[in-house]
């Protein structure tokens, strides 16, 4: 596969399933990590200027997208993984999986503390592997912001390939109000 042999031991808990890698455990995220994800990344302007979403300005807008996260019918497919040291049980980051169809979208967030370690990357490729397991998926694909080159070679390093640019595909509110270009990787099977 295209991990290099990576092995990722996988568990039952509630609708995501544990993955264990060699430095993180990947965990569904919990009404009691909001104070966590607030103070590592959620109200940090640096670590949100890429994505789709603002800063959060308070613990209870981290709580309510934690509520739609637990509750929503429409994300019932989508898989939410906190991401946590091996041995710590605090989030640092957060990953997603979006499987629709034949297809699944990968997208993620990381303290900028923890950023340079290789955290995300490993991270990345645990899903990828775990997303290969579930039935009828065959392409994983992701974008980023085409300024955004941290999060470009996340992807490359998990073994994601660029497969072009789509110009004004998605809005990063924290850069402009309108469609912005993104680069897009994916791998298939």
């Amino acid at each position: 596969m295209m991990h290099g042999g990576s092995r990722v031991a996988l568990e039952t808990a509630r609708q995501n399933p544990l993955i264990h890698t060699a430095r993180l455990t990947l965990r569904g995220p919990r009404m009691d990590d909001a104070g966590a994800i607030f103070d590592a990344y959620a109200q940090d302007p640096e670590v949100t200027r890429y994505l789709v979403w603002t800063p959060h300005r308070s613990v209870a807008e981290t709580e309510a997208f934690l509520r739609r996260v637990e509750e929503s019918p429409d994300l019932s497919s989508d898989y939410h993984w906190g991401i946590t040291e091996a041995g710590h049980d605090t989030i640092r980051g957060m990953i997603a999986l979006r499987p629709r169809g034949h297809k699944a979208e990968v997208g993620y967030v990381l303290a900028r503390r923890h950023w340079g370690r290789g955290y995300m990357t490993e991270a990345l490729r645990a899903v990828l592997e775990f997303a290969f397991t579930l039935p009828g998926i065959y392409r994983l694909w992701g974008v980023c912001d085409v300024e955004n080159i941290g999060s470009a070679r996340v992807m490359e390093k998990a073994g994601l390939s660029f497969e072009g640019v789509l110009r004004r595909h998605t809005v990063h509110p924290n850069v402009a109000p309108e469609p912005r270009d993104v680069r897009c990787y994916a791998v298939t099977r």
